[in-house]
């Protein structure tokens, strides 16, 4: 969904995204399993789960297995992928709305997704560890951390989490290994706000290397970069820096001269003009490497076995009291979703706009944004907050009282997920928003406290993945709340939120248990449904209308391809431009818009050795004339040292669309170039993986 910014349109791909699927069951009671999905996406999102489990009950009893329990959808956060496929109004106004063909697509692939996954599941054993990973994240918000408490401050050696878990999938009979899936909390907002090719940002990165890392010796290997306690996590590692004065930004706010705008963390390349792809990479890989150093190491313990479990329940956050599970003698509430002004100043990552700045709270009498009374006048438009939600939700002041906003729908959700599943000793937090560094830590905590009192638990391992399931923005610490940066103004139920969570999930742990202790419990009533938004909501997305190749030209001919003269080495681009149509027509999921051929003079047979999943093979397309409805298509490839020598060719893959709605498929071919390099490179990753 990029960074909420309407002039950042998509033109192309840098990498496919994914969907990956995987499944834990009892071998004693296989219809006790539970399904992990990790989707290339900003987050899981309501009515992209319900579409799942719509979609699971359609595909017969073989999949009466998968419920709302079970299934926990989560997103590896990347802001560099396709937007206007999530449920509620707020993150579709700029996006211009809802589009189905992108919701479908996430819907639809995820279910392939899970039925690979469940046609390849096979008797294995499980293997969890973990290792520090240094130099592949930095707290954004130093200023909010330095609020918690500073004992609890002192039981940690950095202000964001360095642990990089690991869960190995090996198959029984041969200890061959099958899938992982990693928790590391770093920001999927490497490549920056200019970036407008789709790919998976660092997480996709990190999956892309090992799935190739891994083919050699288990084709079908999957990988899985889930997201952790991201909130307050950047992948700019060089931190912010005032853009026009080189300066670092202001502690307290994050601001240069007052404004947010020049303050822009820098990753590791941030010098190469290039939207943030070296950096991009360089984070990818260090969690690539992070995760190939334990699958080689000692440092992975195997699980034993135990009982496989889950819940799940719908709770309103609006008005929920509830005992404080850190003071059994304080009585709490939650409010009615409510994001401040300082979520309109942005973060470091991606700054905000106009006079709005981080930090601002209710008592800041010379903030700009609090002193202009357009932003009082857009705020009643949306909803005029009452004094009962201005007293619940300070010290934050409303900007958008989202949560009472439902024209023409649900602006915002104020009904959650609950969620957690549990392998043996291994609970999984599945968290429906982003948990700061410190929130993640207290929240892992009181439930291995809590699961301690489960039979089989004596050793509990805890880790949290999201956003899942649906987004609801942001989960900060009551101390981070009270100083009002990004997360603390984006944490939608008030300054009890984060207590909210950790009592919802500890209080019914029991359902966690072994089928014997379940079965002495009530019922788990599910809760007060969602609204489900996806056929009422608005688009103003325009529709493909019409393609048409120039005068004197047809689809798929070649406008400019390499030298044939020249030899091509590493590190080079090369490029082809073709006469082009607009991809909208076909995504061409599991298939390709853009192909590298090798040609084999042995079978005078050409090969194809890269898709557009491949980190290396960029498609771009761009209409060169609306009125004229003519387009043209770029594919670059970038060169990788050990490239196999000999002749190649660019091929792109496009359907066209006629004044009648017909859409008809087409190639083009670039002219032949030759490469010189070293060893081959291995194939291309298909277009969904499964576990």
């Amino acid at each position: 969904m990029g960074y909420a910014d309407a002039d950042q349109i998509g033109t192309g791909l840098r990498q496919r995204i994914y969907c990956r699927a995987f499944i834990i069951a009892d071998p004693t009671d296989v219809q006790s399993r539970i399904l992990y999905l990790v989707l290339d996406t900003q987050s899981g999102d309501t009515a992209v789960r319900q579409g799942i489990l719509d979609g699971l009950k359609r595909l017969g009893t073989d999949y009466a297995l998968y419920t709302k329990d079970n299934v926990a959808v989560t997103g590896t956060h990347s802001h560099s992928g396709p937007a206007a496929w999530l449920n509620y109004l707020l993150p579709q106004i700029t996006s211009k709305g809802f589009d189905k063909q992108s919701y479908e697509a996430i819907v639809n692939g995820s279910l392939a997704a899970i039925q690979r996954a469940h046609e390849s599941l096979t008797p294995g054993y499980l293997s969890f560890g973990n290792s520090t990973l240094l130099d592949a994240n930095i707290n954004r918000s130093p200023y909010a951390y330095l609020a918690n408490p500073a004992a609890e401050q002192e039981r940690y050696e950095y202000d964001v989490d360095k642990s990089f878990e690991l869960l190995l999938f090996s198959r029984a009979s041969d200890s061959v290994p099958l899938g992982m899936l990693s928790w590391f909390p770093v920001h999927g907002t490497s490549l920056y706000e200019n970036n407008t090719l789709i790919a998976g940002d660092n997480k996709g990165v990190a999956a892309y290397l090992m799935e190739k890392a891994m083919r050699s010796s288990s084709p079908d290997f999957v990988a899985g970069f889930s997201q952790a306690n991201v909130g307050d996590t950047s992948p700019n590692t060089l931190g912010p820096i005032c853009q026009d004065t080189g300066l670092p930004c202001t502690f307290e706010n994050s601001t240069c001269g007052g404004k947010t705008q020049p303050c822009q963390g820098r990753g590791p390349f941030f010098r190469a003009i290039d939207s943030g792809t070296k950096s991009c990479f360089e984070i990818g890989r260090l969690q690539y490497e992070a995760a190939r150093g334990l699958l080689g190491s000692n440092s992975l313990q195997r699980l034993p076995t135990g009982t496989v479990s889950s819940f799940h329940f719908f709770q309103s956050m609006d008005a929920f009291t509830f005992t404080s599970p850190f003071n059994q003698s304080e009585l709490l509430s939650t409010c009615s979703a409510a994001l401040g002004y300082s979520f309109a100043g942005g973060t470091t990552d991606g700054p905000g706009a106009f006079d709005f700045t981080q930090g601002t709270n209710d008592t800041d009498e010379d903030s700009p944004a609090l002193q202009n009374p357009l932003w009082k006048l857009a705020r009643a438009f949306v909803h005029q907050p009452s004094l009962e939600q201005i007293k619940c939700q300070a010290p934050k002041p409303i900007l958008l009282d989202v949560g009472s906003a439902d024209e023409p729908y649900a602006w915002s959700p104020n009904i959650v997920d609950i969620q957690l599943l549990r392998a043996g000793p291994l609970l999984f937090i599945i968290s429906p928003g982003e948990a700061t560094t410190m929130s993640g830590r207290r929240w892992k905590e009181a439930i291995a406290s809590a699961s301690r009192s489960l039979e089989g638990i004596e050793d509990p391992k805890v880790v949290l993945g999201g956003p899942a399931n649906s987004y609801t923005h942001y989960i900060a610490t009551a101390e981070e709340y009270s100083v009002q940066r990004y997360e603390g103004a984006s944490t939608l139920y008030g300054r009890n939120t984060l207590a909210a969570y950790v009592n919802l999930t500890s209080s019914y742990i029991a359902y966690l248990g072994n089928k014997n202790e379940v079965a002495s419990l009530p019922p788990l009533a599910p809760g007060p449904q969602p609204p489900i938004n996806v056929n009422r909501s608005l688009s103003f997305i325009t529709g493909v209308v019409l393609d048409l190749p120039p005068l004197l030209r047809k689809f798929g001919d070649c406008l400019q391809s390499p030298s044939a003269s020249m030899i091509h080495g590493a590190g080079e681009l090369v490029s082809s431009k073709f006469v082009g149509a607009n991809p909208r027509n076909n995504l061409r999921l599991e298939s390709t818009y853009a192909a590298v051929e090798k040609y084999n003079p042995v079978s005078d047979v050409w090969t194809q050795v890269r898709n557009d999943s491949d980190w290396y093979l960029t498609f771009k397309w761009n209409r060169t004339s609306t009125l004229l409805a003519t387009s043209e298509v770029v594919i670059e490839w970038e060169i990788e040292p050990g490239t196999e020598p000999g002749l190649y060719r660019l091929h792109y893959y496009g359907d066209s669309k006629a004044i009648g709605g017909d859409i008809t498929p087409f190639e083009g071919l670039s002219n032949t170039f030759n490469v010189d390099g070293g060893s081959a490179q291995s194939e291309i990753v298909g277009d969904l993986m499964f576990m």
